[in-house]
């Protein structure tokens, strides 16, 4: 496959940063927002990427309605909740040979399929970094750009010769790891969404504040737990927990949970300064993807017929704190009981 036009649809902070780097490479890309303000200022000033790096790249950028042309490599980065509005767009701009590769959080890969084709469907998943926006063309990388890292695969677990040239093209902003199993790898990044950024949306605080607390990395423990439990039920393969194989971690915590902590603070010690999305939204009074996120893993608990009472309370406080019956606190944590870990081994 011949990949000479990309669209990048959902240039926020990480959608930036992929942008910008792969335009850094010589790739023809065009960044795509809603935000009127970011778009002025990536045309005028390019991205300026700070935290894991500091450079300014020139970029092209344009409002959705403004784009023109068909597009070769669509990535999307759309945030879930603007889904409706945004894939009718992206349908616009796709020819019968394009792909769509989905990059967002939780398992979009149904809905991104149903509106643009499931032949032109690609999923992906963003690993082992953050990114926040504090200002127009200015995203920062939490994290280090050594450890930026991609899975991507075909809904089918084929490693096509398009899979391969998405993989080349990728690899301009980081590493790339071709995935066989799709519904393996997604279930994987969402046990960091679950554990850790829906941990971070409801005590409002950075992935740093969660290891130092004790409750707080005891219940993102809790929560990758009950993920693990309700994939096992759903006969699906997450692959490792806190970088480490999901056995070795669940022997870890057989033995002593302090090891599984140890690891997490390990895992995380680089994105210290972190903030989720949904933390990012939520105190900037926007809707969250926490339905895609913490409410999907809900939702597919009570298919299975997995009890997850602490996923349900995180979800509980983020839903409040949407419908201003909630603030953002650590406090929060006092809402939340933990289940003895031995009980969810």
């Amino acid at each position: 496959m011949n990949i000479n036009k990309i669209a990048l649809f959902g240039a926020g902070a990480t959608g930036t940063i992929i942008g910008a780097l792969l335009a850094q490479k010589g790739h023809d890309i065009v960044l795509v927002s809603a935000d009127d303000e970011h778009v002025a200022a990536l045309n005028k000033n390019g991205a300026h990427i700070t935290g894991g790096m500091d450079v300014v790249i020139p970029v092209k950028a344009t409002t959705p309605e403004q784009l023109a042309g068909d597009f070769d490599l669509v990535i999307y980065s759309v945030k879930n909740t603007h889904d409706d509005v945004a894939l009718p767009q992206v349908l616009e701009h796709i020819h019968e040979n394009s792909v769509v590769l989905t990059t967002q959080n939780g398992v979009p890969e149904e809905k991104v399929a149903s509106v643009v084709g499931k032949t032109r469907t690609l999923g992906g998943s963003i690993v082992g970094w953050a990114a926040s926006l504090p200002a127009p063309a200015r995203p920062n990388l939490a994290g280090i750009s050594d450890a930026m890292l991609y899975r991507i695969g075909e809904l089918d677990g084929a490693v096509t010769p398009r899979l391969k040239s998405v993989k080349a093209v990728l690899e301009a902003a980081g590493r790339v790891e071709l995935s066989t199993d799709l519904a393996g790898m997604r279930w994987t990044k969402l046990l960091i969404n679950v554990s850790m950024s829906g941990l971070s949306a409801a005590l409002g605080c950075t992935f740093g504040e969660i290891l130092d607390d004790d409750k707080a990395i005891s219940t993102a423990l809790c929560l990758k737990l009950e993920t693990l439990r309700v994939a096992k039920k759903l006969g699906i393969a997450i692959s490792e927990a806190n970088g480490q194989p999901v056995n070795d971690f669940l022997d870890s915590m057989k033995k002593d949970p302090e090891l599984g902590k140890a690891q997490l603070r390990r895992f995380f010690e680089p994105q210290r300064a972190g903030k989720p999305s949904m933390l990012q939204d939520l105190e900037r009074g926007r809707p969250t993807e926490v339905e895609g996120i913490n409410g999907y893993l809900s939702k597919k608990a009570q298919e299975a017929g997995i009890a997850t009472p602490v996923n349900d309370a995180v979800l509980a406080v983020i839903r409040d704190i949407q419908n201003s019956a909630s603030t953002l606190s650590m406090d929060n944590l006092n809402r939340i009981k933990l289940t003895p870990f031995a009980k969810l081994i």
